[in-house]
């Protein structure tokens, strides 16, 4: 194996701001292991190491190398290469357990995946790769526990929506300084498509740092130069190396507000057929990350990545695809959004996550889910001016709301046949980990008779513009006002911050899921300091959430 309809509503931005390479073939918690920015040795693994989709026995290694000066990415150039790779349970690598060759083919970019297999559960190790005499970067990485094990705890980090043109990726240093991570989970937009200058930094599109290339991805080429690019920012270098990462993608990495045909901006006069755009971007992801991705998915001849992880008897966690087998964007107030003709997961998808739910023998089912699932009726697109005449602001004008038709508001049928499912089963604990939104959210999330039947936990933005950047006011102004009027209108909404960004930290035990936000104090700055935001906790047996203000207790 190698693996949006422009609108008046505050919606996601204008509003909330092949197949893994096969080569040959002490436990301890992982804080007992501070994390180490990797360390180069050469020239040829420019982009880092990585791992991710940890089994009990197994995990995925990553890296690129550069076999020729010409060999840059997306190039086409350069020949193929014979890469060495080892895993040891030291650093030093004096106590190797798996090595094995593979070869970086030019026809994948000169990317390497192993998927390492023969390990022990629940096991930290280190990982590098060797070519022409040349050693990569020492990764760090760490089995899941096996399916039967009891465990007292299990922390994650939790990302989404990282653009290099709107800041600095100080999240990912933030985590990769913790050392007591036992997976990263990416809920998609890692990269984005766009052109210098768009939806960059504020109101009026500054880029802190520039794309490349410089102009927006709709070729093979174009989407494996994005990836390289992202790849070399040394934070998420260091991050990579210090835990797995367990990733879905949302539409970013194909194209904004993509959908099974095409997407709110894909332009097949100018830019052709939107498969073929889909296809390349899905190949380039298979390329140039450490996922197994498995089957055809729904752009043409990309790879299936939905899949489920299990991490003992506490944690089984899907992680689902709502872009490539989704109907495209019904507009808000038109029936089309409860058509059950209409999908977000598509038919196999949605059995195959209601059947994992309920089935589960885990205490907690995690749901890796790249957009919000709990029902929100938005406000609609403040101007600023009209809010500069009193410090006192009326709610009155916010109360024309309706729901953002890019998450499930826009697919209700999709989510009532599976929210029905959960309450006809009696399922409970059920967690959904979202994005999307560049903002900040918990929610208790109502079934069909409008009981809680689950809980949702939105994560901010590491970069990507939410309220106050996109409508040009100060941080913690209008969004006050905004955020009062969601929760007015939605009590099921406990939390909602639409101005930070930042990243999350999922504390998980039998008693307790916790989830942590911690917000960045300036996303143009590299070294910026990210203190904690707020913590909200859901407890076994009950989807009511609660305001945390101490950490918890495994």
């Amino acid at each position: 194996m190698r693996t949006s309809e422009a609108t008046e509503l505050l919606d996601r931005r204008q509003l909330l701001a092949g197949s893994v390479g096969i080569a040959g073939l002490g436990m301890f918690g992982p804080a007992a292991l501070p994390a180490r920015a990797p360390e180069p040795t050469g020239s040829r693994f420019q982009h880092g190491i990585a791992s991710g989709d940890p089994l009990p026995d197994a995990v995925v290694l990553w890296t690129r190398v550069t076999p020729t000066a010409d060999a840059l990415p997306g190039s086409g150039r350069g020949p193929d290469a014979l890469v060495s790779w080892e895993v040891s349970v030291d650093r030093d690598f004096e106590s190797v357990v798996r090595t094995g060759t593979v070869r970086a083919h030019v026809g994948q970019d000169h990317t390497v995946k192993v998927d390492a297999t023969g390990l022990k559960p629940a096991t930290n190790y280190f990982y590098r790769f060797t070519y022409a005499g040349d050693l990569s970067p020492v990764g760090r990485t760490r089995t899941a526990p096996a399916p039967g094990d009891e465990l007292a705890e299990l922390r994650f980090g939790v990302v989404s929506c990282a653009n290099w043109q709107a800041g600095w990726f100080s999240s990912y240093r933030h985590l990769a300084d913790r050392g007591d991570l036992d997976a990263v989970i990416h809920l998609g937009d890692y990269l984005y498509e766009y052109q210098p200058g768009k939806y960059s930094y504020g109101h009026d599109n500054l880029d802190v740092r520039r794309h490349d290339p410089p102009r927006e991805t709709i070729s093979l080429r174009d989407y494996r130069r994005r990836h390289a690019q992202y790849k070399t920012d040394q934070d998420l270098q260091a991050l990579h190396a210090a835990v797995p990462f367990i990733v879905t993608w949302d539409d970013h990495e194909v194209a904004d507000g993509s959908w099974e045909h095409g997407a709110f901006e894909h332009h097949p006069g100018k830019e052709g057929p939107y498969g073929r755009r889909g296809r390349a971007a899905q190949r380039a992801y298979d390329d140039w990350r450490p996922v197994r991705l498995s089957g055809t998915a729904g752009a043409g001849d990309g790879r299936k990545i939905y899949r489920r992880l299990q991490f003992g008897q506490l944690v089984d966690l899907s992680m689902l695809d709502l872009r490539s087998y989704r109907s495209e964007r019904a507009v808000a107030g038109e029936p089309a959004i409860d058509d059950p003709a209409r999908t977000i997961t598509g038919e196999h998808q949605l059995a195959w996550l209601t059947g994992t739910l309920v089935t589960s023998p885990c205490r907690w089912k995690l749901v890796g889910n790249p957009v919000m699932v709990a029902p929100v009726r938005m406000p609609p697109k403040p101007i600023v001016g009209d809010f500069a005449l009193s410090q006192v602001i009326s709610l009155t004008p916010l109360k024309s709301s309706a729901p953002n038709t890019d998450e499930w508001d826009g697919y209700t049928s999709d989510r009532k046949r599976l929210l029905e499912r959960l309450e006809a089963e009696g399922t409970s604990d059920v967690v959904f980990l979202s994005g999307d939104v560049h903002s900040a959210w918990a929610s208790e999330v109502p079934g069909p008779r409008g009981v809680p039947l689950a809980t949702e936990f939105v994560c901010n933005s590491m970069t990507s513009n939410n309220v106050d950047d996109f409508i040009g006011a100060p941080a913690r102004t209008v969004s006050l006002t905004l955020e009062a009027a969601i929760q007015e209108e939605n009590p099921h909404v406990r939390f909602v911050n639409l101005d930070d960004h930042g990243y999350s930290v999922l504390h998980v035990t039998p008693a307790a899921v916790q989830m942590v936000w911690y917000a960045v104090t300036d996303r143009r700055d590299r070294r910026s300091a990210a203190p904690r935001l707020a913590a909200w906790q859901v407890r076994s047996g009950t989807p009511r959430i609660v305001a945390a203000d101490r950490e918890l207790q495994a």
